[in-house]
């Protein structure tokens, strides 16, 4: 029996793919197989011996200590695309309130109550809050994933122009990109031509404060920024400062602050990028899925610190091997294993910086004594035994 313990309130759907027969959750720290989370900080958890993974419903994985868990051998997953559909719809919302003044118009209707002549001041008044059409404008999209794609391609069907910039866009995403989004070769290219700019890259050391007062600057007069990503993808005193400036014409964000609370033609949203039902049950089904998969058959789809390692099962036993991205390890795991007369039936290795994980099928169930033999290796980080 294996121990899921969630960490936030998981949709039911996600909770439902876990079959009863062979797991159960668990509230005892410790104990735990694998763990299911949202936004819980993970990032002072004692992690116990018995953890193997921990998946996020959701995109990011601030909350969570990747490192740590790399050097004890956790796999960490991450749902990207789950909640995809749901972050396009409120960035297309964002883009509406910025071209047309809806909030402060509902506002202002509110404020006049049930008076006799509503009617009347509506037409007399109404011209102060006219606003601009998206069509025809031009939208930059900074970062072309699962997110991006859906934002850049949408602006098209609304007959915008759309310059996309991502220089690590992959194949898969490239075919998904209407041919009408055209590429910009650098960020600079993107703020100096578009009328508004989406950003959508995870946030990183890399690209913390990825646009900041040289950037802001480079944008054309009226722009305005989106920011539906990462509240750290922004510095936000430099945005103030364009926008005092009118530099820029305004910034919405799904990330509020205190900085940016009751400023001026900021549009601050409470964080609602993913908050749909559909989403909390999307991330969650690929969350379970994603545990079920590395548990039962040792497969990785979708980690944040480790590459896709996906193999048809074979021979009547697995080995996975989480370890250290070192020379000649490959060759010392499939030495090892052949010293003891096992046939290996079938392999699979990836590496991604540091870290690398091997699939060893293999011809018998009698494996534990290898698999306590790689296990005291001082590169390998975990090895698990999964018998057919």
């Amino acid at each position: 029996m294996l121990n899921i313990r969630c960490l936030n309130k998981i949709a039911e759907a996600g909770l439902a793919q876990f079959p009863q027969a062979s797991y159960q959750f668990t509230e005892q720290a410790g104990a735990e197989d694998a763990i299911l989370v949202r936004s819980a900080d993970l990032k002072e958890m004692e992690f116990g011996a018995d953890l193997k993974a921990i998946a996020r419903a959701g995109a990011g994985t601030n909350n969570i200590p990747t490192a740590r868990c790399s050097e004890a051998g956790i796999v960490v997953f991450n749902t990207p695309g789950a909640n995809a559909n749901a972050v396009k719809e409120l960035v297309m919302a964002g883009l509406l309130m910025s071209s047309r003044p809806i909030i402060p118009a509902i506002a202002w209707i509110e404020s006049l109550g049930n008076t006799a002549d509503l009617a009347q001041r509506v037409e007399q008044e109404k011209s102060r809050f006219v606003g601009t059409e998206l069509k025809g404008k031009t939208l930059g999209v900074i970062g072309l994933g699962a997110i991006g794609i859906l934002i850049a391609n949408l602006a098209v069907e609304l007959d915008m122009q759309v310059v996309g910039y991502d220089p690590y866009i992959s194949v898969d995403a490239a075919w998904k990109l209407s041919r009408q989004v055209r590429h910009a070769e650098s960020l600079e290219a993107v703020l100096k031509t578009a009328d508004y700019v989406t950003i959508h890259v995870p946030l990183t050391p890399q690209t913390k404060n990825l646009i900041a007062a040289s950037q802001l600057k480079l944008m054309k007069t009226g722009a305005v920024l989106l920011n539906f990503a990462r509240g750290g993808l922004v510095q936000e005193d430099a945005v103030l400062a364009a926008l005092a400036a009118r530099q820029i014409r305004g910034y919405v964000t799904d990330f509020p602050s205190p900085a940016l609370a009751g400023k001026r033609v900021v549009t601050l949203i409470p964080h609602l990028g993913a908050s749909t039902e559909e989403a909390e049950e999307n991330c969650a089904v690929m969350a379970a899925q994603e545990l079920i998969d590395y548990l039962e058959n040792g497969n990785i789809r979708n980690a944040v610190n480790l590459p896709d390692v996906v193999m048809e099962r074979s021979g009547q036993a697995r080995l996975c091997c989480f370890h250290r991205n070192v020379p000649n390890m490959l060759a010392h795991i499939s030495g090892m294993i052949s010293k003891q007369g096992i046939n290996i039936e079938n392999l699979l290795n990836r590496s991604q910086g540091e870290f690398a994980y091997t699939l060893v099928d293999v011809d018998t169930p009698a494996v534990e004594e290898i698999a306590a033999t790689l296990r005291q290796q001082p590169e390998i980080l975990r090895v698990r035994v999964i018998n057919k």
